[in-house]
């Protein structure tokens, strides 16, 4: 359609007088390298049109063609494509540096029919969870990998059979196909070898099982439906092998492990291991795998901490106000979003707490938003999404954002869009236990917060008399190649006196 409208453009300009549509036309120019063989080499094949409007005048396009299974293709056409063709659908690139994903879960199964857009599965990366969809509409010929498998960008998660469109579009959407990178697309109904895609049908369980036990599924003869392969076919290969001693123990094991939902690849185990105490090796995952290389960077960085108790008999009366007059059965009020709106208030009298550091190019940038990000420990790991531009936000829009990324936290539902951009963490150890830590940066933010439990202790008044107070401890981790002490500790003491007196927060908010 392309190159239809250009040629009509071309002949609009050249011919005015006369009505002309456009027509195929075989070019009979020579070849201008005899020795070839009759087929043309995709440097060779061109497109010639004519004029209805005028015969003798021949228009000549060195449209270059594709060879392809005696098929040819263009740029921007498609011909002679088979009925339907196997397409690869790769791992696409998920976020900006990101080079690999964990395969979560499978939506489809093989021989389910699929639509376009349809959600196929779900993969961590080491910022957040997300769901693959399917660019094409088409029956799922081959699943290539399990859940818990590590997937590069890049590589087939599976295959896919199309429909003719599809593949036409597939080949539309290349602007400079060749025959290396079309060799993706196959003919469906071409000859079957002991080794094609097709040749194999078993679930993906069924071929990590195989893995286990280091069994080529094209050696297994399959005893289910259309010659499916069975966990007891493969089991029973390993057994006439000698790789197991007992197919009917290794089966009932693998059953178990299965039914206890991947029990052995859990990343925080038990410590009771089914009255086991030998050593066991666990591959860190997703947010582990990202504390790994964000707290080996940030142990590089020289830390300095500064420690200071808050009072929060006022903050404790705040909070009860707002749950005795709370009217929303969805929102629970809590002591952290007033502690993270003060926290802003504090940032805007020290925007270089608000701040990040470009080692290379020794530039300190000081960031516009409060994105405040808060310390969430999940079943997949630690992870700090973050409440953007807390500085225009009320308490009560902070309660219900915090509320949002903690649920979101809990079911591993993340998006990148809740992880990046944050400019200073809070990390709230205090609703697990302790008094404090000494908390490391989550760069290349130049200051993180460690807040403890808030608990009754007795303090002492200027004349010795004794009271209860409700004490916070609070440690500041610092970057020393940007903050010095003496800006931390007066940060400190501004946030402080929002927290002691929640009457100057409401006189300075906005």
């Amino acid at each position: 359609m392309m190159i239809g409208r250009r040629i009509f453009i071309l002949q609009k300009r050249s011919f005015t007088s006369v009505r002309r549509f456009l027509c195929p036309y075989t070019s009979q120019a020579p070849n201008p390298n005899p020795n070839s063989n009759s087929n043309p080499s995709p440097a060779q094949a061109s497109a010639s049109f004519r004029s209805a409007g005028s015969r003798s005048r021949i228009l000549h396009f060195n449209v270059p063609y594709i060879a392809v299974n005696r098929s040819f293709f263009s740029t921007h056409a498609v011909a002679d494509l088979p009925v339907g063709g196997i397409v690869d659908v790769p791992l696409a690139q998920t976020g900006e540096g990101i080079a690999e994903c964990e395969l979560l879960k499978w939506f489809v199964q093989e021989g389910d029919q699929i639509e376009e857009f349809q959600p196929i599965c779900e993969v961590q990366s080491d910022k957040a969870t997300i769901e693959i969809t399917s660019r094409y509409k088409g029956k799922v010929a081959q699943i290539l990998y399990v859940p818990g498998d590590i997937v590069k960008v890049g590589e087939t998660l599976l295959k896919i059979v199309v429909e003719e469109a599809q593949v036409s579009t597939y080949v539309l959407e290349n602007p400079t196909p060749t025959q290396e990178g079309l060799k993706n697309i196959k003919p469906c109904d071409s000859e079957l070898t002991k080794n094609d895609i097709c040749g194999v049908l078993s679930t993906p369980a069924v071929r990590n099982l195989a893995k286990q036990h280091g069994v080529d599924l094209n050696d297994v003869k399959g005893t289910g439906k259309d010659g499916r392969i069975l966990k007891e076919d493969v089991l029973q290969y390993a057994f006439q092998k000698g790789s197991i001693k007992d197919p009917s123990a290794s089966l009932t094991s693998a059953s178990r492990r299965q039914s206890l939902g991947g029990e052995d690849d859990h990343p925080h185990p038990s410590g009771e291991v089914l009255g086991s105490y030998e050593d066991k090796t666990v591959l860190l995952r997703g947010f582990q795998r990202t504390m790994v290389k964000s707290m080996s960077m940030a142990a590089k960085v020289p830390h300095f901490h500064y420690v200071d108790e808050i009072n929060c008999d006022a903050l404790v009366e705040l909070k009860s106000s707002f749950q005795n007059t709370n009217s929303d059965p969805d929102v629970k009020h809590t002591f952290l979003p007033t502690l993270i709106k003060s926290l802003s208030m504090a940032l805007s009298k020290y925007p270089l707490m608000n701040s990040c550091f470009n080692e290379e190019l020794l530039e300190v940038i000081l960031k516009g938003s409060h994105n405040i990000g808060i310390a969430m420990a999940t079943p997949s790991g630690l992870v700090v999404p973050n409440i953007k531009n807390v500085q225009s936000l009320s308490i009560l829009e902070i309660t219900k954002e915090l509320s949002r990324l903690q649920q979101l936290a809990l079911d591993n539902k993340l998006n990148p869009a809740d992880i990046c951009g944050g400019t200073l963490t809070l990390s709230n150890i205090g609703a697990i236990g302790g008094k404090f830590g000494s908390p490391l940066l989550n760069l290349p933010e130049v200051s993180i917060i460690a807040i403890g439990r808030i608990q009754k202790v007795p303090q002492f008044t200027d004349d010795g008399n004794i009271y209860p107070a409700s004490i916070m401890t609070v440690n500041i981790g610092a970057d020393h190649r940007v903050l010095d002490g003496a800006t931390v500790a007066r940060f400190c003491g501004e946030w402080k006196q929002f927290i002691e007196k929640p009457e100057l927060l409401m006189l300075h908010m906005k």
